[in-house]
């Protein structure tokens, strides 16, 4: 049997994903901006905002010269925003400290922010022929189930096996040395591998070209591994969601620098139980002309689950204008062509009834 990495090669050369625009190029710039929209994100929705990204930033220089709330308006609606914040920093830090060139080896791609051994090994691999283990999420799946790894695999001791196997089956160094593209395509097959062969659900083990030697096929566990993460309930939080209307218009706050959607436009909140009546003059200084509670939305982050409960409030305001920093009144297309988290989208879009027919 050929190694567990030449039937990787092979089978990504014969039916492995291509055409992907990342894929035409050598650019670390670019393929470093796909890495990391990648991370925990589908291709499919990748697609657009990857295209949107590239005109909007064509270089890493222009990437750094931006600010953050351009980078973030771009980004709007992909989520992990830190991400977004990473990314502006790398870029800037690629400016600072290199020139504006952008490196293409793992140990200098692993100091840039947001940019871990894992992705800094993949951008070393299409960008300059690198050799060198990757282990995202599907890999973690495929050697989990091939060399039969239990334990959840973020758990360090697990982890710890999965980065020797990585390491283990990488292609020769001479197969890499003799031909250039052997680590790319090798990288590229596991990645594909795993989001496309060796999913999570209904495995297509007919299809894989390792499966012969699939311990988890062998031994009928391919449901069982990778193990899921130990169970753990999620903090609940309920805050109340004032969305603001008056004459067309929203009222919209930038969220801190730290924290959850950092830096990104939303309604205000407030605790529950306040009354709405009093609060919102006592704090935005317009008067109420009238409130409708709204159904409750739950959005769930990595360490807690918010229930936000909005209300719906028509001001009276002669201008509306709220000398605060940080919040400003949009108008509804630029509320949501701004840097909004997906949730506050729903909610935007939710407002089917006009702000003035509100009663």
């Amino acid at each position: 049997m050929a190694s567990f990495a030449a039937r990787v090669v092979a089978w990504q050369r014969a039916h492995g994903r291509r055409g992907l625009p990342w894929q035409a190029s050598r650019d670390p710039y670019r393929i470093w901006l796909s890495e990391v929209m990648l991370q925990q994100t589908q291709v499919a929705t990748v697609l657009p905002y990857y295209a949107h990204f590239v005109d909007a930033f064509p270089t890493v220089g222009a990437l750094a010269a931006a600010p953050i709330a351009r980078v973030l308006e771009c980004w709007s609606g992909l989520g992990y925003y830190r991400r977004a914040h990473h990314l502006h920093a790398a870029a800037r830090s690629v400016v600072e400290r290199h020139r504006g060139r952008f490196p293409t080896d793992a140990a200098t791609l692993a100091t840039l922010p947001g940019i871990g051994r894992s992705t800094a090994a993949a951008i070393a691999a299409f960008a300059g022929g690198e050799r060198g283990a990757i282990l995202d999420g599907n890999v973690k799946r495929v050697l989990a189930r091939h060399r039969g790894i239990e334990g959840w695999p973020a758990a360090p001791r697990v982890a710890a096996l999965l980065w020797r196997s990585a390491e283990t089956l990488l292609p020769a160094r001479r197969d890499c040395e003799r031909d250039g593209q052997t680590i790319a395509d090798y990288t590229q097959g596991m990645m594909d591998l795993g989001a496309t062969i060796c999913t999570r659900a209904n495995a297509r083990c007919d299809a894989c070209p390792v499966a012969g030697d699939c311990v988890a096929r062998r031994e009928r566990r391919i449901a069982a591994l990778p193990s899921p993460r130990p169970r753990k309930a999620l903090p609940k939080r309920e805050v109340i969601v004032l969305l603001l209307e008056h004459d067309g218009a929203l009222l919209l706050e930038q969220r801190p620098p730290v924290g959850i959607w950092s830096g990104l436009w939303s309604f205000p909140e407030a605790p529950l139980g306040i009354d709405v009546r009093t609060h919102v003059p006592a704090r935005f200084g317009v008067r109420v002309a009238a409130e409708s509670p709204m159904p409750p939305l739950t959005h769930a982050f990595t360490h807690f689950a918010l229930t936000m409960h909005p209300v719906r409030v028509r001001v009276h305001a002669v201008q509306p204008s709220v000398n605060m920093p940080g919040v400003r009144w949009f108008d509804v297309d630029a509320a949501l062509a701004a840097a909004v988290p997906s949730a506050v989208r729903r909610l935007i879009r939710s407002l089917d009834t006009p702000p003035s027919r509100l009663s």
